[in-house]
């Protein structure tokens, strides 16, 4: 690195770190380093048209492969468009390492063009947010960093490079980052503590996140929940915890209303939480939501996390994989042979419920089967036949996602992510990473129609750079998980229903994403009718290259109304 400046250090510190792709939407500030880009082929840029789209897939990268991923924004305005995506990531936790430009240190009391308090600007939605000003710690910070970005929990960091630090010399030596290990046990008592109070409980349960499937620990979880015979509920939940098909598994809490949730978390007699916060709601219950007397166990990483809302009788800051398979351990050794037995019978009646279930959504799915519009089961059904076993789904269709997961069963850590973070629009860019990060497999992204329209121009990136992806678009001319969410406000108040306000219809003027994907380089096709499902579903992987299929699906929505009437 003799004679080389930060603008040429800087990238040669991310490779340092095994990270190959930068993600990212160019600026003025940020054009040295871009351009010394072409003298490290070993590091490809990702061309964004828009800031959040960078972010969305680095996030989607960072998820698929648990490790930093890096975004390119400009200054001032670049992060004020990322803010959203930044939020989406810091919420779910996502390993990203955003950098940033900056005019220069020397102009910063001149209050110029893009002048901004970058730092405060992105602190709210990062774990660490930070300007280098001195050309000897750069490095240094990159890799602070990274570290932190990287250490549990995880999250996006935040660091400002000015010009002037990236044009004067480099004086620091290249290393890869070093990362602590976090692989920690509690003491052997307090396992036995809880141990004991799990395998005393007569109605057990347990509720998890995705400190699960970050620490690997899928198969402990399981076997532990086997051990007490207990239901096992996600929580703000995104990534594959436990397989959906097990007879224990059951869904994920309400992530809106907490009066949804409180029949479920108020059930159990003693509780196990591991790599969660309890709960996530946007309205969430305000007093305890356990049933009188409940113990509660939890489990994480994130010693933040543990009582934040709700008190716990034992909590532990340990790694999940670990801790859950020594707990295994000690259960099976305190558990009497009745306590073993009540278990098992306890899992055989909660798949019985479970199969019976599965089965009254069959049915109530055959009895739509052949509607026009399409309902999104018959879709479902027909890909789960035609996609091989290891396909990976990136899932941003909250409101067709029961339909989508009942025929694509998760079983496999590492091919199902769920939107997570509240921030719209990441279901193609998500896409666009997970396939870069497995480019061996076949993988498909599902979005709704209202959030693809925040970040359409993603499907330029996928053309632009040929990532081999599907796109799926549920396309019910609407916002339709606002139209569910104030159906549950207008029962708590008591008001009547009624038409849905139409600032929640999409209708008029009518969107035609097939179009839009092939004006952008990306082959789309419009499916309406039962029978064009199959074809379409063949020629979309058949397809060498990014694909769309646009599924008009049922709908409540008045095109009719819009621009009559008033108010609305």
């Amino acid at each position: 690195m003799t004679n080389k400046t930060g603008r040429f250090a800087i990238l040669e510190q991310f490779l340092a770190d095994d990270i190959h792709y930068m993600f990212g939407n160019p600026g003025t500030s940020e054009e040295g380093f871009l351009d010394a880009i072409r003298e490290y082929p070993d590091l490809k840029y990702i061309l964004t048209l828009q800031e959040s789209v960078a972010v969305m897939a680095a996030d989607g990268y960072a998820r698929a492969t648990k490790k930093p991923a890096l975004v390119q924004i400009h200054s001032t305005p670049g992060l004020g468009n990322a803010i959203g995506a930044l939020y989406q990531a810091y919420r779910g936790h996502s390993p990203l390492v955003v950098i940033g430009g900056d005019a220069g240190i020397k102009y910063q009391a001149m209050d110029a063009q893009m002048a901004g308090d970058l730092v405060a600007f992105a602190k709210p939605v990062t774990k660490w947010s930070t300007m280098v000003m001195e050309p000897s710690s750069l490095l240094r910070v990159l890799r602070r960093a990274i570290k932190i970005a990287a250490t549990p929990p995880m999250g996006p960091v935040y660091v400002c490079l000015p010009v002037d630090i990236l044009d004067a010399p480099a004086v620091e030596e290249v290393r890869p980052t070093s990362i602590p290990s976090t692989k920690v046990l509690p003491d052997e008592a307090l396992l036995k503590t809880a141990a004991t109070m799990l395998a005393s409980a007569h109605k057990p349960m347990i509720f998890v996140g995705d400190g699960v499937a970050y620490s690997g620990a899928q198969d402990e979880l399981t076997r532990v929940a086997e051990l007490l015979g207990a239901e096992v509920w996600e929580v703000d939940a995104g990534e594959l915890n436990m397989s959906h098909a097990h007879p224990l598994y059951q869904g994920m809490t309400g992530h809106m209303f907490g009066y949804q949730s409180r029949p479920i978390t108020s059930r159990g007699d003693v509780n196990l939480v591991c790599g969660t916060y309890l709960l996530p709601e946007v309205f969430p219950e305000l007093d305890n939501i356990f049933a009188p007397g409940a113990k509660v166990v939890h489990i994480d990483l994130n010693a933040y996390e543990i009582a934040k809302n709700h008190s716990v009788d034992l909590g532990l800051v340990s790694d999940p994989k670990l801790t859950l398979a020594h707990l295994a351990k000690v259960l099976s050794a305190v558990m009497t042979p009745e306590q073993k037995q009540t278990a098992k019978v306890r899992t055989a009646d909660i798949a019985q419920a479970k199969e019976e279930n599965h089965k009254r959504e069959l049915q109530a799915d055959r009895e739509n089967w052949d509607s026009v519009p399409l309902h999104f089961s018959r879709f479902a059904a027909e890909l789960a036949k035609q996609l091989p076993e290891d396909v990976i789904i990136f899932d941003e269709a909250l409101t067709c996602s029961p339909d989508l997961t009942r025929y694509l069963i998760p079983t496999k850590p590492g091919h199902y992510f769920l939107s997570r973070g509240g921030s719209l629009g990441v279901g193609i860019p998500g896409t666009i990473g997970a396939k870069l990060a497995n480019p061996d497999k076949m993988v498909i992204g599902f979005t709704g129609d209202g959030a693809a329209m925040y970040t359409i121009q993603a499907l330029w990136s996928a053309a632009r750079h040929n990532i081999d992806a599907k796109f799926v678009i549920c396309n019910n001319r609407s916002y339709r998980l606002l139209q569910v969410n104030i159906q549950a406000y207008w029962q708590e108040r008591d008001i009547p229903q009624h038409e849905y306000p139409l600032s929640f219809d999409l209708s008029k003027p009518e969107i035609r994403f097939d179009e839009m994907a092939n004006s952008m380089g990306v082959p789309g096709i419009r499916v309406e009718k039962p029978q064009e499902i199959a074809p379409a579903i063949q020629k979309a992987l058949a397809h060498k290259g990014p694909f769309l299929i646009d599924v008009v699906l049922e709908a409540d929505v008045h095109p009719e109304m819009i621009g009559i009437k008033c108010g609305q």
